[in-house]
């Protein structure tokens, strides 16, 4: 009886203990084109509030929204584009009105450094020299929807679709072109920045609606405060530093 006792009472004491763990934690399901950028303000916060431990969920926003559909654990949503946030405001997800634009970016057309292809401007993708065109997947990555509703805008998307070399996140067509596996790719400017040396910048793409990312607490937060707290830091003066340090405009 006493040996039951004794297990009972540890196994209290553990599950106390898990649970105070728990409670200080914030998942965070952040855009993959946000990386560096929340991989800065993440400690900044934590040294703000050294309760809390943030997990960040880095991934394209469309396969985010998913997780979030299937009942994955999130407190903070930060989206690539409004697209996704208004699929989770009207799913339930977020409170109506409660999402608010932090950061703007801009897409650009990038080739490797070396720029084997020899493009100087959109119109050469039509070109036989051009084999590969690196986008990210128009149904689930918001860069790769930009560079397809530029494309639409001028005709293009049809006639350089059997081209295309689709990536699951806007990061994995920076990879393709930085390992030069692709002649030319569709990023944001911050990631291409973010490359350095190892990319070209060729063009700014004029879009039909800006590059713009907006936060939110999820209704489903297992907490809430520190979850708000957190879009707050990102919205503040020192979380928009953060931002333009990593190339970001603000809103």
């Amino acid at each position: 009886m006493k040996r039951t006792a004794t297990v009972l009472l540890l196994s209290f004491v553990l599950a106390c203990a898990a649970g105070t763990a728990f409670a200080g934690e914030l998942i965070v399901s952040a855009a993959a084109s946000l990386t560096d950028a929340f991989s800065d303000i993440e400690p900044a916060f934590e040294k703000a509030h050294p309760d809390t431990d943030v997990v960040m969920n880095f991934a394209s926003s469309g396969a985010l929204y998913r997780q979030i559909e299937q009942g994955a654990p999130a407190d903070v949503f930060a989206s690539a584009n409004p697209k996704w946030m208004k699929k989770a405001v009207d799913k339930g997800f977020v409170a109506k009105g409660s999402d608010v634009i932090f950061a703007r970016n801009s897409l650009v057309l990038a080739t490797p450094a070396d720029n084997p292809a020899g493009i100087s401007a959109l119109k050469d993708l039509t070109g036989g020299n051009v084999k590969s065109i690196g986008i990210g997947t128009p149904e689930t990555v918001p860069a790769g929807q930009y560079a397809k509703s530029a494309l639409d805008a001028q005709n293009l998307y049809g006639t350089l679709s059997p081209k295309m070399i689709f990536g699951e996140s806007v990061r994995q067509v920076l990879d393709y072109l930085t390992r030069g596996e692709i002649d030319c790719g569709f990023v944001y400017r911050t990631d291409a920045v973010k490359a350095g040396d190892a990319v070209k910048i060729i063009a700014e793409i004029p879009l039909p609606k800006p590059v713009t990312y907006p936060v939110a607490v999820l209704k489903e937060s297992a907490n809430p405060d520190m979850a708000k707290a957190f879009v707050d830091f990102v919205l503040s003066h020192e979380g928009a530093a953060l931002l333009e340090a990593r190339g970001f405009k603000r809103p």
